[in-house]
């Protein structure tokens, strides 16, 4: 199984570091949860009953997405379920991102190669399958709607797939592709978890062109989305006046983030309203560090690279910029 951040009771356990005492800024999760903060609770029927396909959830998400999706256990259930429903495909992934997309597709046989981002169109008509993630994790690259479209229709007129992980565009909804998913050839998916805070409901949704959904709701097998969780995205993507005190407190506080990393001599090289990543050769002493002060960020290898996450609150900012001052190359 590939590493991911969180874990924290893992690493409180190896630290000796209580879990309670930790700053937390390894996942791209908002810090700010939707259920956390309108106190919903599911009803006691959603305990008692099998999860109801006509219960509403595919309205609320065909409002909130512009269109048809399927309902999935978070976007990872797609994201295996996937690579087994085509014949052995080339596919092109643009990296570094999310490590599952790779991972999945080579376990079910298929041939992955690594596209360089300013070599994709080059390269197209040599790939039956493109996967993107928009914005991609970790560097927060993004691309417009329109050149995705282009990208889509190319690989579509000859049988091929066009990919799309949304998991952090809920904040830039102008960019998103998914109210198109239904063409032929174009997949996109979406999570609750970290825009909504919801990661551990486990709700993602997929669109694409009905053939494949009914397939993909045939390999996942019935109720992949429990009742409870069911309910809470429904009103979750219902609740239009929070998504957006939502865009805008993440939006500001990516922008404070970014401040102190500069501030600190660690300038951002990407990142997105609920991450920054600072490519640096210090990235493994920077990470023991900040550890070692009770702080978890994400590091990654190649390039060697850190993650931050967001702070919830004040003095949660405050910790790490006191953090960063003390250890960060260039601080005052």
């Amino acid at each position: 199984m590939l590493e991911h951040g969180g874990q924290l009771q893992d690493v409180a356990r190896r630290t000796g570091t209580p879990w309670a005492d930790w700053l937390d800024l390894s996942t791209g999760i908002s810090p700010w949860s939707w259920a956390a903060e309108t106190g919903f609770a599911p009803s006691a029927e959603s305990w008692r009953r099998l999860p109801d396909d006509d219960d509403g959830l595919r309205r609320a998400a065909a409002d909130y997405y512009g269109g048809e999706v399927l309902p999935t256990a978070g976007s990872q259930a797609a994201i295996q379920a996937l690579p087994r429903l085509r014949a052995a495909a080339t596919v092109g992934i643009c990296e570094p991102t999310y490590a599952e997309h790779a991972e999945q597709w080579r376990r079910a046989g298929h041939a992955v190669v690594a596209v360089a981002a300013d070599r994709i169109a080059q390269q197209l008509d040599h790939l039956d399958v493109l996967l993107l993630c928009n914005p991609n994790n970790p560097d927060g690259r993004t691309w417009t709607p329109a050149t995705l479209l282009d990208w889509h229709a190319r690989l579509a007129a000859r049988d091929g797939w066009l990919v799309v992980d949304e998991a952090y565009i809920d904040a830039q909804p102008e960019r998103s592709i998914a109210a198109r998913s239904d063409r032929p050839g174009l997949i996109v998916l979406r999570s609750l978890g970290k825009f909504f805070g919801l990661a551990g409901a486990r709700v993602g949704f997929v669109g694409c062109a009905p053939a494949l959904r009914e397939a993909l709701r045939e390999a996942l097998g019935p109720w992949p989305v429990a009742g409870p969780a069911r309910e809470m995205a429904m009103a979750a993507l219902r609740d239009h006046p929070w998504q957006q005190r939502q865009r805008q407190r993440l939006h500001a506080a990516s922008a404070a983030l970014a401040a102190d990393l500069v501030a600190a001599g660690l300038t951002p090289a990407g990142g997105c309203s609920l991450f920054h990543r600072v490519v640096t050769p210090d990235a493994a002493d920077l990470h023991a560090a900040l550890a070692r002060q009770g702080i978890w960020v994400r590091r990654f290898a190649s390039p060697a690279s850190l993650r931050f996450g967001l702070p919830g609150d004040a003095p949660a900012a405050l910790r790490l910029r006191r953090a960063l001052q003390t250890l960060a190359p260039g601080a005052a």
